[in-house]
């Protein structure tokens, strides 16, 4: 049996994380994302009383929760679980759409991030969750991989930023090379972490 297609608010919400991650938050109308999703205009208003700060605070915090369970089918698909490996899987990710879609779109909460962290408010806070509900799936695989705990919030960071990093580099170079640069650098330092077995 295949996936249950989601409801149109779910289908708003994912509308507006893709949109965002193409155009921005500023450049994302509410009717534009109506249309994306296939859902009646005025179903907006009755999912989204807070308008389109509430939409855009879904769908960043709907972004921070995806790339939060990547992490854990990315462990899942490894033969042999290993820090490189993982960030690997990551920036794979990123390299295969870039070559098979282009380089139109990036992170849909580093997007966010770019307008709303001077203005402050909602939206920042709810860029700075879903990094944070990114970041904490990814230190816990970390730490399973035998990294000691006092380090694996640090790597977890260390390894968004980078992907971060490489994924604006690439857009702006239209290019995976600043992809496969920061894999192959990174991995041996991230590797190095890992305690040595007793």
């Amino acid at each position: 049996m295949g996936e249950e297609r989601p409801g149109p608010r779910e289908r708003m919400v994912i509308s507006a994380a893709q949109l965002i991650r193409r155009h921005g938050v500023t450049a994302t109308g509410m009717r534009e994302v109506a249309v994306h999703a296939g859902a009646p205009r005025g179903s907006l208003q009755h999912y989204f009383p807070g308008g389109k700060e509430q939409l855009v605070n879904e769908a960043i915090d709907w972004a921070g929760r995806y790339a939060g369970r990547r992490i854990g089918r990315f462990v899942a698909s490894l033969d042999e679980p290993s820090p490189s490996a993982l960030f690997a899987a990551m920036a794979a990710q990123w390299t295969d759409e870039y070559a098979a879609e282009g380089f139109a779109a990036g992170c849909p909460v580093a997007a966010a991030t770019a307008e709303c962290a001077a203005a402050g408010g909602s939206a920042r806070a709810a860029a700075a969750a879903a990094f944070t509900t990114w970041r904490t799936p990814l230190a816990e695989a970390l730490a399973g991989m035998g990294v000691p705990a006092t380090r694996a919030a640090s790597l977890a960071t260390l390894m968004i930023s980078t992907l971060e990093g490489a994924i604006l580099l690439a857009r702006a170079d239209q290019d995976v090379r600043p992809l496969t640069t920061a894999v192959r650098e990174l991995g041996p330092l991230l590797d190095a972490a890992v305690a040595p077995a007793p």
